[in-house]
């Protein structure tokens, strides 16, 4: 079986758990025999291409004269609006994102009839045009490749999989990593992105969500179809690279790592870790990520009296998690809305225990984690002070939670999801 797959992101560039749960499943589809063409808006060269092919979107030229005829181009200049329409993003870009008010913002080779969309790495300040462009480029792809199917990962790529699905009437399956439910508040949903959303849904043939939590979500926010909505858990993957245990303080070291946003919960991190201090005041809390919260989580710790104890390092990466895993004693993801949150599986792997909110995903999957309402710090603060004072706790759960997690492979999420592409396949 041959898979289109739309991306917007893939390892070892990379600004969240999108990108690495496109790796782990693209990886597991190949141990199923699913040859996958990887389609990613810019590709930098330096991506693994060991499993599968990847095109760069900004290397194929658009015949500009067919394209809005598949892609029925909606040429649209938004100004900011009060949601998070980039799934990850800096703090510094967070209030310019979908601004279009300037026109010629993206870099075009001319070819005759012809031309490039030179798109730019990661989440750019032209975002909501360049998922429009990314739609025709994506026409143009289908109407050139061999495929039995197309698979769009999140809302960035959804209307790209619906102009494949117009040009080559192939089966679509689109992949639900978060929603605009859990990226914002209920109150401030972005409509453009809610329409985006429910637009791919519905075009969709099969929709995959990454927990009961997101499925439950799809259905009853976003009106589609049970039928047709599967869930699909995340998984983690594998390593033969041991974690180095390596403290460079004598304090218990306690880590929250994800983007500082609204969907994560670091307030409820920062509320906790006065909690924990106020039982035992020699313990560090460490901040790892970047998001448009980090300056009020700043102010928080400062206006609390617990700047001494908090460290922030801003947005780490491969090598630079590891470590920060290794100094770790407690890992703690308090998520308001978590679709599911990988970063958990991986602090399991490098054995250090985790607390997580009930509100998330991968609660649904995990037993040796330590679960509570995001809400409930004072829960959250018994939890993490047992761990770090009840040594027989914490190796209970390292030890099982290393074991448990080295059984999530992508290579039976991958098995899973292929049945779901022949029973759409065969449907269609």
């Amino acid at each position: 079986m041959k898979v289109l797959m739309f991306g917007w992101e893939f390892p070892p560039h990379i600004a969240g758990g999108l990108g690495t749960a496109c790796y782990g499943l693209t990886k597991g589809l190949a141990v199923n025999d699913v040859d996958v063409t990887f389609v990613m808006p810019h590709a930098f060269g330096d991506e693994d291409q060991t499993y599968i092919k990847i095109v760069n979107a900004s290397d194929v030229e658009v015949d500009t004269r067919y394209s809005t005829f598949f892609t029925q181009n909606r040429e649209t200049s938004f100004i900011q609006v009060n949601s998070k329409l980039v799934p990850y993003v800096g703090m510094d870009d967070y209030y310019n994102v979908i601004s279009q008010i300037e026109s010629g913002v993206l870099q075009e080779d001319h070819i005759g009839e012809k031309r490039k969309y030179i798109f730019s790495p990661g989440y750019g300040k032209n975002l909501m045009e360049e998922v429009n462009r990314y739609a025709q480029v994506a026409a143009e792809i289908a109407q050139h490749e061999e495929f039995d199917l197309i698979h769009a990962h999140d809302w960035l790529t959804y209307r790209a999989g619906i102009a494949a699905k117009r040009v080559s009437g192939k089966p679509l399956v689109v992949h639900i990593h978060a929603t605009e439910f859990d990226r914002s508040s209920e109150n401030n949903r972005n409509d453009i992105v809610y329409g985006i959303e429910r637009e791919g849904m519905s075009a969709a043939d099969a929709v995959c969500a990454v927990s009961d939590l997101t499925r439950n979500i799809v259905i009853e926010k976003y009106g589609i179809d049970p039928n047709k909505v599967y869930t699909l858990h995340n998984a983690v993957v594998p390593t033969d690279k041991k974690v180095e245990r390596e403290k460079y303080v004598k304090e218990k070291i306690v880590t929250f790592l994800g983007r500082v946003t609204f969907q994560k919960g670091p307030d409820y991190f920062v509320e906790t870790a006065k909690k924990v201090l106020e039982k035992d005041p020699n313990v560090r809390f460490v901040l790892a990520g970047d998001g448009d919260m980090m300056q009020h989580v700043i102010s928080r710790v400062a206006e609390l009296g617990i700047s001494d104890r908090f460290h922030f390092t801003g947005f780490l990466r491969g090598a630079d998690i590891d470590k920060m895993f290794g100094m770790s004693d407690v890992y703690v993801m308090p998520s308001i809305s978590e679709p599911f949150g990988i970063s958990p599986l991986e602090a399991m792997r490098a054995k250090v225990p985790v607390v997580i909110s009930k509100q998330s995903g991968v609660a649904e999957v995990l037993q040796h984690a330590i679960k509570v309402d995001f809400w409930d710090i004072d829960a959250t603060a018994d939890a993490i002070y047992g761990l770090l004072h009840y040594p027989a706790l914490s190796k209970l759960f390292a030890d099982k939670g290393e074991e448990e997690v080295n059984n999530l492979k992508w290579e039976h999420v991958a098995k899973k999801l292929k049945t779901i592409y022949e029973k759409t396949v065969h449907y269609e």
